[in-house]
Order: structure tokens, then C-alpha cells, then sequence
């Protein structure tokens, strides 16, 4: 692999014209793509195999009238003060003249007002889903009752989700991640260089993820997700590179073959490092949930394209930089440096000397203290609860709390379907009794039937919110108690039904994808450091590192501890999928640091040295670079703790928490103590393994015999 890339490095240096034009092109025609083709995003999650998506199927077949969105228009009136029928009949004519309404609830008649006539629930139907919800129809349906005085109104319910935009606080992160490349390259032509690298890879990957979204589902969080990591993965694999180059540059080579080099030694640590981030994204989809598969995918394709970017778009740009991806000061000295041990090596000698055992106690302790309050973390879809304090989701939310109870915003829909009207009107009747007879209801609607009679439909209020652990108590005793119903079948459906399924199902599937990534991570790294020993140091370590970024979310983002330091008002449950997300995501990125540390240990080994003199070897050489890139990477991540989304925030949360403790607790300190503790039993590999497993040359030790070899041929021609 090093030999393919050391080429292909040189060919991009020395045809960097034709290299930069075809990427920009490419860029051109894929925003072209995305603006022409660009379609909204969704927040609606589909839980294929769950029995609130069946009913939610069979209603739009059965019972299309009522498959559509709803919406919920809460109205209060001043304190001390009852609602009248004539007062809030002006409201209920105008919502009823939105496009797309085909049936509004009058409050009085559904009796949807509150015991003392201060609140009232105005109940909207819609003829398509949410995800249609044109922004003209949203903005009519807002501007409902804006006009009445003396009211208090407030829109709510599931046409209210909107797509996730990008702010100029996320450009903060990227502004650190400048500052941060500039103090560690010492010029400013090598960092902007870095730095517009991986904002062209990512410019790409959106465009192309964007013209996408006419034949595809996004939800409105998956290019998010792709933004964030192909930025900080582009920044961070760019940076590798790069300062790979430049110590060829410092040690006398010429800029060609420096260019060459750096692509095919640091290249190939990039390359294997983006395809464990690809791989653990791709295999998101083997949970089998549509949105968080096309999340993995998007993702994915992202960080593939910031791969592809780095190893031929930089050596370009490489070329076009010249002497100026120097300091000043080396370039004064024709770029050769003198040869000087850095804080990486004083720190490598510190962790692997006396220290070690008890520097690797305290930081497996910590870690492990860290982690104990994952084991009370609960998983929820996110409700308009914990949206944006001040947002109109929000607002209505918490204006229907305060007028009927948490539960009037975790309405269940019970679904009946009898094959006649008879039958499914009596399992209906029965179902209604034993629903309301279910601890934690507060109460059950008369049932609405289709055309035919053969469905019906009940609206079900349970007592606690839609997140709360009662309603998920009151959920699994209703499909108990209905399953023995004779004459029909009925499903419990809804936003709320649907979320604890969602959240259910991810919790299920995440053990078996955590025992797949630890797995894959074991065989990966065995093929690339021919050890047994090195992969399983390097899976408890991740371990260590998920337990303990799980461990400080749930108690900022679930338990509140310090939760105003990030923005979180109202504490609750973790988003479903950040666990499962979060494995995939740090699985990739921690093996992103273990390589570029341990690669240069082994290479060291390999070479001659002991063990000891290896292991602060690669720490002296590869410290400086991954503090830089794992300092890049959590101002990346926590610049999207700044947005209001809920769920962007906790995820940018603990991508940054997760990546700090990776790579500063686990890479910079366990792994070389580690590493020192084991001396040679490190690189074990029993001879029959060794001879089955392909030698990836990851960190170019062919190449660099086959350097060696060709540079001895040359001085031994006669001139």
C-alpha cells in the first residue's frame, strides 16, 4: 500500500495543476447538483418491524384521513380569566383556512378544554405527514391567532419539526482549529493550506450528500453529522501529511520525494485510519433502522471523499506552497533543521519510566470511576420538551403542561381493525375500558372510525410525560392487557409509542454492535501490527474510553450535573441512537490515534530498537501531531455544542468529551505504559497467524527498504 501511494503522492506534486482542476470541477458540478436537486430534509424515524410502524402502516391504507400530521394549537387566557366559545371561535375558523387542513377539533365540542377555562387544545389535521409540510403551510399555520387579543397562543405538535440549520457558532470550532494549526506548523501558509484541504473535501461531501437528497430520506441531523466529522477528520488527516512532509523536508529530501513519501508513510495511517471510521459508519446499517443507516452511510461517504482529498488534492497543494509550508526561520536555513527532542519525548519517558504503574492505575481508575452513572442512562426519541428554550415547539409544550399535564403531549393512538363493523366497533368499546383501567392513563377518547367502520381509532392521555419511564411502563401494560382482545387487532402507535420502540430497539442492538467494532478493531489491528497483545491493549482502552464519555453525558445531559455550562435547561433521557452513534464514531477516531502513536513504536522496533527506546521514540515524534489533531477535532465537535438542536448538541457533546479522554488519557498515557510494561511480549504473533495474515505495510517499511536499496544502486553506478 505505502508503494502505491508514495506514487500516486508524486504524480499529484508534479501534475498539481491538472489535480486542483479536477477537484474544483467536481466541486462545481456537485454544487450545482445540490442546489438544483436539493430536497428538505426530515425528522419523521421509521422503525421498520416495530409494531407502532405497522400500525402507523396500516392506518395510511386503512385510515388515510388520519395518517396525516397533526398539529396543536394551545391557547390561554390572561390569568384569573375563562375561555368563551365566542372568543376562541375566530381561532378555530382560521386554522380551519390553512391549506392542508381537513379537520380542526373546536376545543368546547371535543371538550379539549382545562377544568378552570383558562386553556384550551385546538386539535388540526392534515392530509400528508409531516415530512411534506410545505414552509408556506408551517408559516400559515403559525401565524394562527396572532391577530386575537387578550389570548396567549401557541403552535405545537408534529408539523412544527423544522430541518436543523448551521449557525456561526459551529465556525468558532473551526476558527480554534485554525489558531491550533498555526501554532503547530509555525506559518501561516501551512496551516491555511491544511485548513482549505479540508474545507474543499468537505464542500464536496455535502454538495454531493445535498444532490442526493431528491432520490433519498435524510433526516435533518445526518449532514450535520456528515459536516462534523468530515471536518474534523479532513483537518486532522491533512495535518498527518503534512507534517510527515515537512520532517522529510527538515531532513534534506527534495520536495518531490518528500511529497511521495509523506503520502505513502503517513498516507497509508490515513488511509486505514478513515477506513475504520468508514467501516464502523457503513456498519451502522447491520441494526437495521432506514435513518440511522442512511446517517452511517452519509457520514461515511464524507470522511471516504476527506481520505481521497488528502492523499491527492495536498500533495498538490504541497506543490503550489513550496518553500513557504516552512517556518521562516527554517527556511532561512535552506530547510534543514537541527535535530531537537521535544516535549514528546520527555513525556514518553515519563509515562514508560517509574511512573508507569502508577500513572496507568490512576487513569484506569478514573476512567472506570467515570463511567458509573451510564449505568442508570435512559434512551428517548427527543420531544418539543427539551427543544430550545424560548422556541415555539417549545413554548407550546410547555403551555400544555402547565394548562392539562405532561401527558396531554405524549398522546398514544390506539389502533382497532376488525374485519366488520360490528366486531371492530365492540373491540373497540372493550379496548377503551381496558386501556383506561391501565395504571398511569389519565384518559381514553371515543372512538373515531374510517368510512367503512372497519378501524377505529382512540386517543389515548397517559398521566406522565412522553419520555417519562411511567409511559413507558403504561405502553408495555396496554399491549399486555389488548393482546387477548377477540374480534380485531389493535397496535399502540403515535410519536410517543413510536420513540420507545426506536429507543428499545437501538438499546437491543447495541451490545451486539459494540462486540462487532471491538472485534473488527482486534483483527484490524493485528493485521497492521503484527501482534496479539497491541489490538487488545488498544480495545480496552476504547472500552474505557465509551464507558467514560458515556458516563459524564448521562450525568450532564440526563442528570443535569452542570448542565447550564452547556446549554441544557431541561435535563432528560440521551437522543436513542447517540450510544450506538457514538461507538461507531469514537471506535474510528481512537484508532486514528492509535496508529499514528504505535505505528511509529513498531517501526522503531522493527528497526533495531529495544522496546523501551521504541516506545518513547514514537511518542517523541508523534506527540506534538496528535495533541494538535485531537485539540482539532474537540473544537470541531464542541463548536455544535453552541446549537440549540437537542440532539446536535449532545452529540457534538460527547464526540468532544470522547475524543479528550482518547487521546490524552488512553492514547498518551495508558497506551505507552502499557506498551513499556509489556517490553517485547508487545509485538508477539504466533508464526502460523503471522504467515495467514496479508502484510498491509502501514507504515512503509517496504517502501523505505526499497528506497534504501534503489539509493545504494545509485551511488554504486560509476559515473
Amino acid at each position: 500500500m505505502a508503494t502505491l501511494l508514495y506514487r500516486l503522492g508524486r504524480f499529484s506534486f508534479r501534475a498539481r495543476g491538472r489535480i486542483a482542476a479536477a477537484w474544483l470541477v467536481l466541486l462545481a458540478l456537485l454544487g450545482l447538483g445540490a442546489v438544483t436537486l436539493m430536497s428538505p430534509t426530515s425528522d419523521e424515524f421509521s422503525m421498520p418491524g416495530t409494531e407502532s410502524q405497522q400500525a402507523l402502516d396500516d392506518l395510511g391504507r386503512q385510515f388515510p384521513e388520519a395518517s396525516g400530521a397533526t398539529g396543536t394549537i394551545v391557547v390561554a387566557a390572561p390569568e384569573g380569566s375563562a375561555l368563551e366559545p365566542a372568543g376562541l371561535a375566530p381561532v378555530v375558523r382560521e386554522a380551519a383556512d390553512v391549506d392542508g387542513v381537513i379537520a380542526v377539533m373546536d376545543p368546547f365540542e371535543a371538550g379539549a378544554v382545562s377544568p378552570d377555562g383558562r386553556y384550551a387544545l385546538i386539535q388540526l389535521q392534515f392530509d400528508r405527514g409531516a415530512d411534506e409540510i410545505t414552509d408556506a403551510q408551517r408559516s400559515a399555520y403559525e401565524a394562527v391567532g396572532a391577530d386575537v387579543d387578550d389570548l396567549r397562543v401557541e403552535h405545537g405538535g408534529e408539523i412544527m419539526g423544522g430541518e436543523v440549520e448551521v449557525g456561526s457558532t459551529e465556525a468558532l470550532g473551526v476558527l480554534v482549529a485554525a489558531v491550533v494549526l498555526v501554532i503547530t506548523f509555525g506559518s501561516l501558509v501551512a496551516a491555511g493550506m491544511t485548513l482549505l484541504n479540508a474545507l474543499i473535501g468537505v464542500a464536496i461531501g455535502m454538495a454531493g450528500l445535498y444532490s442526493l437528497t431528491s432520490v433519498i430520506d435524510l433526516t435533518s441531523t445526518a449532514p450535520i453529522l456528515a459536516l462534523m466529522l468530515g471536518l474534523a477528520v479532513g483537518i486532522d488527516y491533512s495535518l498527518f501529511i503534512t507534517s510527515r512532509y515537512r520532517q522529510y523536508l527538515a531532513d534534506g529530501i527534495d520536495p518531490e520525494e518528500a511529497a511521495g513519501r509523506a503520502t505513502g508513510t503517513a498516507g497509508s495511517a490515513v488511509v486505514f485510519a478513515g477506513a475504520t471510521v468508514v467501516i464502523a459508519l457503513a456498519g451502522l446499517s447491520v441494526v437495521g433502522i432506514p435513518f440511522l443507516t442512511l446517517m452511517g452511510l452519509a457520514a461515511a461517504g464524507t470522511v471516504a471523499i476527506a481520505v481521497l482529498v488528502a492523499l491527492t488534492l495536498l500533495p498538490a497543494f504541497l506543490s503550489f506552497a513550496g518553500p513557504k509550508i516552512l517556518p521562516r526561520k527554517q527556511r532561512a536555513t535552506g530547510g534543514t533543521a537541527p535535530a531537537t527532542e521535544g516535549f514528546g519525548f520527555t513525556w514518553g519517558r515519563l509515562v514508560t519510566g517509574k511512573l508507569r504503574l502508577p500513572i496507568l492505575i490512576l487513569a484506569a481508575a478514573g476512567l472506570l470511576a467515570l463511567t458509573l452513572p451510564a449505568q442508570n442512562m435512559r434512551l428517548a426519541l427527543p420531544d418539543a420538551g427539551t427543544a430550545a428554550a424560548g422556541s415555539p415547539a417549545r413554548e407550546a409544550y410547555d403551555l400544555t403542561s402547565e394548562g392539562f399535564g405532561e401527558g396531554f403531549n405524549g398522546r398514544l393512538i390506539a389502533v382497532v381493525n376488525g374485519a366488520d363493523p360490528q366486531s371492530t366497533g365492540a373491540a373497540a368499546e372493550e379496548a377503551a375500558a381496558v386501556i383506561m383501567a391501565t395504571d398511569g392513563i389519565l384518559a381514553v377518547t371515543p372512538p373515531q372510525f374510517n368510512a367503512e367502520g372497519t378501524t377505529a381509532l382512540l386517543t389515548v392521555i397517559p398521566e406522565a410525560g412522553p419520555t417519562d419511564t411511567a409511559t413507558e411502563d403504561a405502553v408495555h401494560a396496554i399491549r399486555d392487557q389488548v393482546d387477548g382482545i377477540q374480534g380485531a387487532d389493535i397496535a399502540l402507535t403515535g410519536v410517543t409509542a413510536l420513540g420507545i420502540d426506536v429507543s428499545e430497539k437501538l438499546a437491543d442492538a447495541m451490545p451486539v454492535y459494540l462486540i462487532l467494532v471491538v472485534g473488527l478493531s482486534i483483527l484490524l489491528l493485528m493485521l497492521v501490527f503484527r501482534s496479539v497483545l497491541v489490538p487488545l491493549k488498544a480495545a480496552l482502552g476504547f472500552l474505557l474510553t465509551v464507558g467514560a464519555t458515556f458516563g459524564i453525558t448521562v450525568a450532564i445531559f440526563q442528570e443535569g450535573h452542570l448542565a447550564g455550562l452547556v446549554g441544557v435547561d431541561v435535563p432528560g433521557p440521551l437522543v436513542s441512537f447517540l450510544p450506538i452513534l457514538l461507538i461507531g464514531i469514537l471506535f474510528g477516531l481512537a484508532m486514528d490515534y492509535e496508529v499514528f502513536l504505535v505505528s511509529r513504536m513498531r517501526e522503531d522496533f522493527v528497526h533495531g530498537a529495544d522496546p523501551q527506546a521504541a516506545t518513547v521514540s514514537g511518542m517523541g515524534h508523534n506527540a506534538r501531531v496528535v495533541t494538535a489533531a485531537a485539540l482539532i477535532m474537540t473544537s470541531v465537535f464542541g463548536g455544535f455544542v453552541f446549537m440549540d438542536d437537542p440532539i446536535i448538541k449532545s452529540i457534538g457533546f460527547a464526540l468532544a468529551i470522547g475524543v479528550v479522554i482518547d487521546a490524552f488519557v488512553v492514547r498518551m498515557a495508558l497506551v505507552p505504559a502499557v506498551m513499556s510494561l509489556l517490553g517485547r511480549a508487545a509485538w508477539w504473533l504466533p508464526g502460523p497467524v503471522d504467515k495467514a495474515l496479508p502484510d498491509l505495510d502501514i507504515e512503509g517499511e517496504k517502501l523505505n527498504r526499497r528506497l534504501a536499496a534503489e539509493q545504494r544502486s545509485e551511488e554504486t553506478v560509476p559515473a
